[in-house]
């Protein structure tokens, strides 16, 4: 199966005669990296994300790549005939998992977003935000090697908000490709490898010293390794990720403080594992 998902001159419109959305659209999404897509409300983002969700057809051009794929909406369609957690265990039973396994797999995502007090609300009862948990939750289980998250963190609590930046780390660390829309400028701000404008129908790559500056809190992590050793690839993975070798098998890896986490996860669990001598969080200045 081929990972990279690319758009060669795709344009998108609805309608015979009706005006382009999106045109002359080329882009790729490399496995292992972090997209974000801007641009005022109405200019085409969401059609973009459905575009390389496969759930809209471009008009013109071409797309090509078939990574597994997953994606949360803005809203989610909640009218479904489940439960939460009957609806979640359906679908991982879809992907292959034994009926067993898999009501396992749906309540320990539910657990992870705080989704377990309504595992068993029907659908069509649950809020907006207890909802777009279920979304969020669906996505993971497919354990996706294209993540495509439009406002996906509308409706979420703080807690869900920062679970759901966590699971993105996690999927770039794997080596899937996640895209985003969010209307917050400082969601994983400073993190992205690329950063996108939709603007006039077009895609604009944005550039230069603001679109890589790191930006929001921070973590340091010193960490010893065996003789010669580098840190293990999950850990170069994690977007937004810098290292520095300060001394034969001892690196310092700095990363945003909501993929701390997930760094830590990769030295503890790397084999043989990594010796964590500190771990520092920073401000946006580099103070403690």
């Amino acid at each position: 199966m081929e990972r990279d998902l690319q758009l060669d001159n795709v344009g998108r419109r609805y309608g015979l005669r009706g005006p382009w959305v999106l045109r002359g659209i080329d882009l790729t999404l490399p496995p292992g990296t972090l997209t974000r897509v801007e641009g005022p409300n109405g200019t085409g983002k969401s059609t973009l994300l459905r575009l390389l969700a496969r759930l809209d057809a471009p008009t013109e051009g071409h797309v090509s790549g078939r990574p597994r794929t997953a994606y949360v909406p803005e809203r989610f369609p909640s009218a479904l005939p489940f439960t939460a957690l009957g609806y979640l265990t359906h679908l991982a039973t879809i992907h292959g998992l034994p009926r067993t396994s898999a009501e396992r797999a749906a309540a320990d995502t539910l657990e992870r977003f705080g989704a377990t007090p309504y595992a068993r609300t029907p659908m069509a009862q649950l809020s907006k935000g207890s909802s777009q948990k279920v979304a969020v939750a669906q996505a993971l289980l497919a354990e996706p090697e294209l993540l495509v998250l439009d406002e996906a963190w509308t409706g979420l609590d703080v807690d869900a908000r920062a679970e759901l930046e966590r699971a993105v780390a996690e999927r770039t660390a794997a080596g899937g490709a996640v895209v985003f829309v969010d209307h917050d400028p400082s969601r994983l701000a400073g993190v992205p490898d690329a950063t996108y404008t939709v603007h006039g129908g077009g895609l604009h790559r944005r550039t230069g010293r603001a679109a890589a500056a790191p930006s929001g809190p921070r973590v340091t992590v010193v960490a010893r390794g065996p003789a010669g050793g580098r840190p293990p690839a999950e850990a170069h993975r994690i977007t937004g990720t810098t290292a520095e070798e300060t001394e034969p098998g001892t690196y310092r890896l700095t990363v945003p403080a909501s993929h701390s986490d997930v760094l830590l996860r990769a030295l503890l669990t790397a084999r043989p594992p990594w010796h964590v001598v500190s771990v520092r969080h920073e401000t946006q200045e580099g103070g403690r």
